[in-house]
């Protein structure tokens, strides 16, 4: 695939839609007009519009004037740790969250702080954005995620409504059919909001035990259940069949993390779902699992399946599904047909037919490789749509490896020649690493991406990098070291050194950090990191012993004595097989063992599954002082596309750059660095007749660089 090229027809095609959304404010199809009854220049939900299509119809910033972009405002949460939430902006007010989930609100034109509010639990999960309810009279409501909470606050003074939940708050560790003690679920991405009902996921553990994942609805204004969808079926529900007949009392996760879109015309919601715990060896879940892997389109009103289609039969590499889906509108043999796009992990978009599920390209299905590791039951077959083609790489060969020096060739040749790569859906064998390419973090991830709904094209941002994995047997002992490699290897790997930077080594931890800090994080969790139910308190002293002391210890207070007490609590269920850890393939000097580019942005025509233009997107700074441009990077947080003739993105992982693409050609027409990276999605809209973008910066992929959570707007000079 070329990147940067792009037919005149096409650019005049998506031109002459650009001036067309000037003139007419950039009108919705006629299916969508009743989703936005309002012409309001807000950014009032999550993605921008019901569509989740982060697609401005304001036009006032352009190709010609966006080099005048200045500095409007900044709001210094002045806290560390990293953002990856996008604002709202509702009548001229911007709602937004600190690194530890202080919710704000802010004068959107001016930054000016209006009021904060604390729960007063620190929050150590991602947060990726808030939720706006109104009754169109007096009430109006901001609905929050703090860890496992979500509260509704008053819109106008930021304080609790007493009357929601209890206290003003309810704890998604209930209505879950299981002792609410035992669980650990937080939301990470914001409700979404049909009618009166808020709609919930959740993020969950990805070894056993975990939560269910149900998909929850509850009154907006009381806080109660109204409905719940079992993503892991009960007896008699659709999809029982394809689990063991015991796996709904006990399986878990098959949830929605990333957030869901709800066509509000037609009153359905599309939630995606990701992989059944445990991640990456199913011997406990042999069957298709329903509904893991899966965009499930159901009636918002009472949860009920409509349809569904599951991408990753009996996943075995965490190939959820990453990213809410975007609702537009496409051409389909000379007539209009309302769809439903979703990207994947793996570098594939899926195109529906949002009323039937009926695949508007082809689905391409062929065999794919058994498993060799006893008691695991690979699905014999996998599908794959036949356009658009990968927006990113799948298939790592020896020509496609780095060769930024001839040292770092040599030595990602000699490290290839140990692994097996054989592309897509091979499983994972006992003691010999297995390529994943792209990687476990993408292809695309959960900041989604932009849809025009003038053009019907697509603008996706993708990773492009190798990682591996392989799996170990379990010594079957009820000792530390077990529980470590049943619930922590899985990431930090059997030697504790982790994947920096995404995934911190924990050799040496107890230097670092303290016991109580250390069992914090593993009760609460911490970045991409959920929490961990260990119950019992031997169990949990036994595992800080052993993290602490590097394996060293494994005995309890008391030694023999703490493992007979280990022995007869009940434990997190052990796997045969461990995960031996996320190891992405890097060389020696930390930069990507792949060829570039290791980070794209795509512009995909969906009306005809062709690509517009593709670039790289992101630089490292020292290769770039070098002569090493253009490499493009890890990058995390979507773009968003205007009827100005712009994509903005900010995304990549160590340039610190937010930057302003035309849309039409993929042309760098903007950028400017801001004070952290910026893993997080703009927000674009317009206060007393000015257009603002705003971006949330925090930083902490980079290990070189410091965290914060700095808010920017930009608007033009005036």
């Amino acid at each position: 695939m070329r990147f940067t090229t792009i037919s005149a027809a096409v650019v005049l095609a998506v031109s002459m839609a650009t001036m067309a959304g000037a003139v007419d404010g950039g009108k919705a199809r006629s299916s969508e007009k009743v989703a936005d009854k309002t012409k309001r220049h807000d950014w009032p939900v999550y993605g921008g519009t019901s569509q989740n299509n982060h697609f401005s119809s304001l036009a006032q910033i352009n190709r010609k004037n966006v080099n005048q972009l200045a500095v409007a405002w900044t709001f210094d949460t002045e806290e560390p740790g990293g953002l990856q939430t996008s604002p709202i902006i509702v009548d001229g007010v911007l709602y937004g969250l600190t690194p530890s989930q202080k919710v704000f609100a802010l004068n959107a034109a001016t930054g000016k702080l209006l009021w904060k509010f604390d729960s007063e639990i620190k929050g150590t999960q991602p947060n990726r954005g808030l939720a706006y309810w109104s009754d169109e009279k007096s009430d109006r409501r901001i609905l929050v995620a703090v860890m496992n909470y979500v509260y509704a606050l008053d819109a106008a003074t930021g304080k609790a409504i007493a009357s929601f939940g209890k206290d003003g708050r309810i704890d998604l560790r209930e209505d879950l059919g299981r002792d609410p003690a035992a669980q650990s679920i937080y939301m990470t991405s914001p409700a979404v909001i049909y009618k009166d009902l808020m709609i919930v996921g959740g993020r969950e553990a990805e070894t056993l035990p975990a939560s269910p994942g149900d998909v929850r609805a509850y009154d907006v204004r009381s806080g109660k259940l109204r409905w719940s969808f079992h993503t892991i079926p009960h007896p008699g529900e659709f999809g029982y069949d394809t689990w063991p007949k015991e796996a709904w009392t006990s399986s878990g996760a098959a949830n929605n993390w990333t957030g869901m879109t709800v066509d509000q015309a037609r009153g359905i919601v599309y939630v995606p779902t990701g992989s059944a715990a445990f991640d990456f060896y199913g011997a406990d879940r042999v069957g298709d699992d329903l509904f893991a892997n899966c965009l499930i389109a159901l009636n918002a009103e009472t949860g009920e399946r409509i349809w569904h289609f599951q991408a990753v039969k009996h996943d075995l590499w965490d190939r959820d599904f990453p990213a809410p889906p975007v609702l537009l509108t496409v051409e389909r043999e000379g007539r209009k047909v309302d769809a439903v796009a979703q990207t994947t992990k793996q570098g594939f978009v899926f195109l529906f037919d949002r009323t039937n599920g009926k695949p508007l390209f082809p689905i391409e299905c062929q065999n794919y490789p058994a498993s060799d590791v006893p008691g695991e039951v690979a699905a014999p077959q996998q599908c794959l749509p036949a356009k658009p083609a990968p927006f990113a790489r799948q298939l790592l060969t020896e020509n496609l490896l780095s060769e930024r020096t001839p040292e770092s060739h040599q030595w990602a040749l000699e490290k290839f020649r140990t692994f097996r790569s054989d592309g897509q859906f091979v499983p994972f064998s006992v003691g010999k690493d297995t390529v994943v390419f792209p990687g476990f973090d993408g292809g695309a991830e959960w900041g989604g991406d932009a849809a025009d709904p003038e053009t019907g094209i697509l603008y996706v941002n993708a990773n492009d990098v190798a990682w591996t994995g392989a799996l170990a047997e379990n010594t079957g002992e009820d000792s530390p070291k077990t529980l470590y490699m049943n619930q922590c290897a899985v990431c930090h790997g059997e030697k504790m050194a982790g994947s920096p930077p995404a995934i911190p080594s924990l050799v040496g931890i107890g230097a670092r950090m303290s016991a109580a800090d250390v069992a914090s994080t593993i009760k609460n969790g911490k970045g991409r990191m959920p929490g961990f139910a260990i119950p019992d308190d031997e169990q949990m002293y036994g595992l800080l012993s052993y993290v602490i002391s590097g394996g060293a210890k494994e005995g309890g207070k008391t030694g023999n004595e703490s493992k007979e007490l280990a022995s007869s609590q009940p434990s997190p269920r052990a796997m045969k097989y461990h995960f031996t850890g996320y190891h992405k393939f890097l060389d020696p000097d930390g930069y990507p063992a792949v060829a570039p580019p290791w980070g794209t942005l795509s512009a995909i025509n969906l009306n005809t599954g062709e690509y517009v233009w593709k670039i790289p997107l992101g630089e490292y700074p020292e290769l770039a002082a070098k002569g090493q441009k253009n490499t493009g990077t890890e990058n995390y947080g979507g773009p968003v596309v205007t009827a100005g003739g712009l994509v903005f993105i900010g995304a990549t992982n160590f340039d610190k750059k937010f930057r302003a693409f035309d849309k039409a050609t993929g042309a760098l027409l903007w950028e400017t660095t801001l004070p952290f990276s910026a893993n997080t999605t703009p927000a674009v809209y317009e206060v007393d007749g000015r257009q603002f973008v705003v971006i949330a910066a925090g930083g902490g992929k980079d290990p070189k660089s410091k965290s914060g959570g700095v808010y920017t707007a930009f608007g033009l000079k005036k």
